[in-house]
């Protein structure tokens, strides 16, 4: 179908709008109530853009109503259009107030834990009006669908295969994990430790079947060593932190994690080797698509706190 003056004409924001919300509620009637229409007014506007566009976009049965391969094609592409608009809208707001502004960033716990916190508190120490949503995710794969839905505007993880051709990618630093332990624990007294020696503690760890986990599995296999018996396996950070305060367990964490600058640092790491365990972190981004002022200037604030880091990477 041609791009020309009259498709432009009467293709319609509102109507892409309608649309979207048919898809999302499952019929013309739910997306009525949605949107507090008339289910004819709906019907109209989908006829209207179907009239546009010169294709069928919706299945229509008594079940209900489902994209064609021209939907999907032109709700795709929808996501895309309000998205920019969205982030018109916010660079208008931050270029009238820099004070103020919103941002969305995808990380894993670590990451968020260690390097977004601080960065956030920074900000809203000087800038009380803006405001953050941080989407977490086990690994980086998770977190590029965060991007492709437009939910966050780039994501900070840790890498242990290539990105996908859409995205782009910079390194800040590489990193190893290390063996953890709360500030009481009896190992922290020794200079060396071998890893099979620590086989038989307590351990909270992630689960195997998470990203974490088979990082942790594939550092025992290197070293002749089967997964560790989980005393506490658990996702949460939070309940780990908690059984790790005791001064009984062991843990594994990013080395990243105890080597920035934080308040109040609970854990230390062990002298023991985990082999097979270093990768990039790095900051991710769709391709073609430019980030806001404020996400360039929270970029710029990464940066700058990992760059101990950074310097000893290269070093």
């Amino acid at each position: 179908m041609p791009w020309n003056d009259r498709v432009k004409r009467r293709l319609k924001l509102r109507d892409l709008d309608i649309l979207m919300a048919v898809v999302q509620t499952g019929s013309m009637g739910n997306a009525a109530r949605s949107l507090n229409m008339s289910q004819p007014a709906v019907s109209k506007a989908i006829a209207d853009l179907e009239h546009a566009t010169g294709v069928r976009l919706l299945d229509r049965s008594r079940q209900g109503v489902k994209p064609t391969p021209y939907g999907l094609a032109l709700l795709k592409r929808g996501v895309v259009i309000f998205d920019e608009l969205r982030h018109g809208i916010q660079d208008i707001d931050f270029l009238a107030d820099p004070t103020a502004g919103e941002l969305r960033i995808g990380t894993t716990d670590p990451v968020a834990v260690a390097i977004v916190a601080p960065i956030i508190e920074q900000f809203n120490r000087q800038y009380p009006r803006m405001a953050f949503h941080v989407f977490s995710g086990d690994t980086a794969s998770q977190l590029y669908q965060t991007m492709l839905e437009r939910n966050a505007e780039f994501v900070i993880s840790r890498i242990a295969s290539p990105a996908p051709d859409e995205y782009s990618v910079e390194t800040l630093f590489q990193d190893s994990l290390v063996v953890a332990a709360g500030a009481d624990n009896r190992w922290l007294r020794r200079r060396e430790i071998k890893l099979v020696e620590l086989i038989d503690e307590p351990w909270t760890l992630q689960p195997l079947d998470s990203f974490f986990g088979t990082l942790v599995a594939e550092a025992f296999r290197a070293s002749g060593l089967a997964f560790p018996r989980l005393t506490v396996g658990a996702t949460s950070i939070h309940l780990r932190s908690e059984m790790l305060a005791n001064g009984r367990f062991l843990t594994v964490v990013p080395g990243f994690s105890l080597k920035l600058p934080r308040k109040h640092p609970s854990l230390r790491a062990l002298p023991v080797a985990l082999p097979n365990t270093r990768h990039p972190v790095a900051i991710i981004t769709l391709k073609n698509r430019s980030l806001s002022p404020l996400a360039q200037l929270f970029i710029d604030r990464v940066r700058a706190i990992v760059k101990p880091l950074t310097k000893a990477s290269r070093g």
